[in-house]
């Protein structure tokens, strides 16, 4: 009949249709444990943000540069019996450096609902303008009533 046989008279091996797939579940399996084993070890990039309680106390007569939810911009010396008064975007480092003194603060307030990028023109143009010393005013009496 139809058997295979080679030259010597000895039966041969019969071809496979099928692929073995063992060999690849060994390598699978060795991969899966090597990132088993390496993904702790891969330390995600980590930032150390300020949190609002630990915010440092506001010197006693910083300039304070506020900015309402509409985008208006007021200031004002903040000592005893001050009012802020309207300042217009064009003439805010004019008018803040006309009282910012060397060593003097400049703190930005702005409401919660003012866009992130109207906060960081008005500090962008104080930093370019040379004022040194410049922050962010924060309301810690609403943090410290969030933690407790």
């Amino acid at each position: 009949m139809g058997s295979l046989r080679n030259g010597s008279g000895r039966r041969g091996r019969r071809l496979q249709n099928d692929i073995n797939v063992v060999p690849y579940i060994d390598v699978m399996l060795v991969l899966l444990v090597i990132f088993m084993v390496t993904a702790p070890m891969i330390t995600p990039g980590l930032i150390d943000l300020p949190s609002v309680g630990t915010a440092s106390e506001v010197p006693t007569e910083p300039v304070e540069v506020q900015i309402d939810e509409k985008g208006e911009l007021s200031m004002r010396v903040r000592s005893a019996g001050t009012s802020f008064r309207p300042v217009d975007s064009s003439n805010l480092l004019a008018e803040v450096q006309a009282v910012v003194g060397p060593d003097t603060p400049v703190v930005i307030a702005a409401d919660g609902k003012v866009p992130y990028e109207s906060v960081l023109k008005v500090m962008d143009t104080l930093r370019n303008g040379g004022v040194s010393k410049l922050g962010l005013l924060v309301n810690q009496s609403a943090a410290e009533q969030a933690t407790n």
